[in-house]
């Protein structure tokens, strides 16, 4: 082949081999300089920037240490605080070094103990004089240098209480101690008077009451929280009981707290930073001091008077505690609320010696029978009604057209019922003779309530007639919760039903006619008596009007709410209330207004001794006036005798506080030198 050269193409192919095996080599040549950098580099990252890079990570977090937050007042409707914080000033130290026992804490530890001796001095010379004497000892102890207590960030509390001296002093020299830090805080403190000590509540320390759903929750949500400001701390006191519970979220407010730059070492590394804590709302309480005053001692001087007074032939040693509360019939609004005996509320942060006194009575007998006081024959405070019940009792006759409001029963003394031929009999015995629904009432016949209402009522339904029954009872509130939002509140005992106990469903009907067979408490009596006076309506028991900032702004108001309405012909209500209408109270001789009342005296077996003993305890509701009615009251005293002059008199008391202050037609009538005032002495 022309112009062909073997030779020439063998040694092209010779230079572009060797080009491509140069390339081949120059780029392993290469990747390997590069490994051989990257492990390099890693290596000066592990072990020479390590470390620093380590610190730079670490020290740029921020620690919080929660400040507690500052509660809310509750006022009453007056104007007067019941409940308030006062304001206290606390010094705390940061740690900016270690100063424990280690080589590194060692040589710093000169410098933290002359820190100590300066404070000392200074505490000396502008503390309060009275007030206990601090050592460098107890500085140095305060300061947990070796962390037994707390994390090397975490500010230590030096002193608490500081005077205004110190305080001055300390914030005038702020920057020649760093790491000091004069910090608000708050103790909780009550009315020296007492004013309606178990509705207004205690605080205890948030670790101690985690079991309370309510706290539970929290400490859940605590896990989550982002908010520092939310977060609960373990010694932050809140709310175990009453108005203190029950608006809790909105007494809190918000927990301050101080940001600390921290170190590899977990120790203050830099200057922190302080958030002020936001005080919580005020709430004002529908309880008026001077008619809780009034109610306290009138309670408390009935008991002193049953005790060396007769009653019903006999005076009544046993009357060791009392109840009463009074519920505005057209708002809600409870004025009062008292369960005697009571405490003073300030042991829960000032402490005592008495503590077995004091868990007596710590829970609101009003509301619930626990921890409330009890009777020298150990007597709870939800007792049975008695007579109270009937006047719904007829009108649930008149309801269900057992009877009509113009017939009349014979009313001999007693009634029979059953196969057994139980007698239940009237009052000492006494016969009334033709009795209609009203005078039924008035005269308090048991035996009409048993063969007109009891016993008729289970010939209409049989069986059923215990269920029919119990829906009336709770369209009044009896057997419910009122709602009131008070924590740990009582529904009653309902005995009713219990027909094993009764022995048969007539019964059942029969005791319950006539109010022996359900135990309620106070404000579910008021509650009931408020519904009669409202005829049907049963509102909400309101204990808060508003709730208000600290600049005064209304964040809520409270307003009546209805819970339920019950209708019935208006002749029926005519007759009921008319019928509501109850003789010889003496307590009540010279009240100017015409009222509607109901008295009680219910019976209650007690074994002492291996004997049985019958006691008997005063009841009384009633709402003034009859018509275009103000206020409904009830009061309950265990083993007082008859509640015509039991407890009658503790609600005159109330009705003259009231019409005093607020006015039972709407215009105050306060009390001059010529008016009465009607001890229970009297009776």
């Amino acid at each position: 082949m022309k112009g062909f050269r073997p030779d020439k193409r063998k040694q092209e192919e010779g230079d572009a081999g060797s080009q491509f095996n140069l390339r081949v080599n120059l780029f392993f040549f290469s990747t390997f300089i590069i490994f051989c950098v990257i492990i390099i580099r890693l290596a000066i990252l592990q072990f020479v920037e390590g470390p620093e890079l380590k610190e730079l990570e670490t020290g740029g977090q921020v620690k919080n240490f929660p400040l507690q937050p500052i509660r809310g007042s509750i006022i009453d409707a007056s104007g007067t605080p019941l409940a308030y914080s006062t304001p206290s000033q606390a010094l705390y130290l940061t740690l900016l070094k270690d100063y424990s026992s280690s080589e590194r804490g060692k040589k710093n530890r000169p410098e933290i103990e002359k820190l100590a001796e300066e404070m000392v001095k200074i505490f000396d010379q502008h503390g309060d004089p009275k007030a206990e004497k601090l050592t460098v000892d107890d500085v140095i102890k305060a300061m947990d240098l070796e962390f037994n207590k707390q994390p090397g960030y975490e500010p230590r509390r030096i002193k608490s209480e500081l005077s205004t001296k110190e305080v001055a002093y300390f914030m005038e020299h702020k920057n020649e101690y760093p790491g000091l830090e004069v910090v608000e805080e708050s103790q909780r403190q009550y009315n020296q008077d007492r004013i309606a000590v178990q509705t207004i509540g205690y605080l205890k320390e948030f670790r101690g009451i985690k079991t309370l759903e309510k706290y539970k929750e929290i400490d859940e949500q605590n896990k989550k929280q982002k908010d520092p400001g939310l977060i609960y701390t373990e010694q932050e006191k809140v709310g175990v009981d009453g108005l203190e519970m029950m608006f809790q979220d909105e007494l809190r407010g918000k927990n301050g707290y101080i940001g600390i730059p921290i170190n590899p070492q977990n120790m203050a590394d830099g200057v922190p930073t302080m958030i002020a804590p936001e005080k919580g709302y005020n709430i004002h309480t529908t309880i008026h001091k001077d008619i809780q005053k009034v109610t306290q001692q009138a309670i408390m001087d009935q008991l002193k008077w049953l005790h060396a007074n007769p009653v019903s032939g006999k005076t009544h040693p046993y009357a060791q505690t009392g109840y009463a509360v009074a519920m505005e019939v057209d708002t809600g609004n409870i004025v009062a609320m008292a369960s005697m005996p009571d405490y003073d509320p300030n042991v829960w942060e000032f402490g005592t010696e008495d503590w077995e006194t004091v868990m007596k009575y710590y829970g609101n007998g009003t509301i619930s029978p626990y921890s409330s006081g009890r009777s020298g024959n150990n007597l709870e405070s939800t007792v049975l009604l008695g007579s109270t019940i009937k006047p719904l009792s007829v009108l649930i006759g008149l309801n269900e057209k057992l009877f009509g409001p113009n017939d009349y029963y014979y009313d001999s003394g007693a009634a029979f019922f059953g196969k057994d031929n139980s007698r239940v009999q009237n009052s000492g015995g006494k016969s009334y003779g033709s009795l209609n629904a009203r005078k039924a009432i008035e005269h308090s016949s048991n035996a009409f309530m048993v063969d007109w209402i009891g016993e008729k009522l289970y010939n209409k339904y049989g069986s059923e007639s215990v269920g029919i029954w119990d829906k009336y009872m709770k369209k009044f509130g009896l057997g419910v919760s009122t709602e009131s939002g008070l924590p740990k509140e009582h529904k009653g005992i309902i005995e009713y039903t219990n027909i094993e106990q009764a022995g048969s469903y007539l019964a059942a009907m029969a005791y319950a006619s006539f109010g022996q067979s359900g135990k309620y408490t106070t404000l579910q009596l008021a509650q009931y008596a408020s519904t009669l006076a409202n005829q049907g309506e049963r509102i909400r028991p309101q204990l808060a009007s508003k709730i208000e900032d600290q600049d005064g702004n209304v964040v809520k108001e409270f307003k009546r709410e209805v819970l339920n309405k019950e209708e019935f012909p208006q002749q029926y209500w005519n007759e009921v209330i008319a019928g509501m209408n109850t003789q010889g109270l003496r307590a009540f001789e010279d009240f100017k207004y015409d009222f509607a009342r109901k008295t009680g005296t219910s019976e209650q077996d007690i074994y002492k001794n291996g004997s049985r003993i019958r006691v008997e305890n005063g009841v009384f509701i009633a709402f003034a006036p009859r018509q275009n009615p103000k206020l409904a009251v009830a009061v309950v005293i265990p083993e007082a005798g008859f509640g015509s002059q039991s407890a009658a008199p503790v609600a005159r008391k109330i009705f003259d506080a009231y019409d005093e202050i607020y006015g039972l037609d709407g215009t105050p009538h306060p009390k001059t030198n010529n008016d009465e005032n009607k001890d229970g002495e009297t009776e």
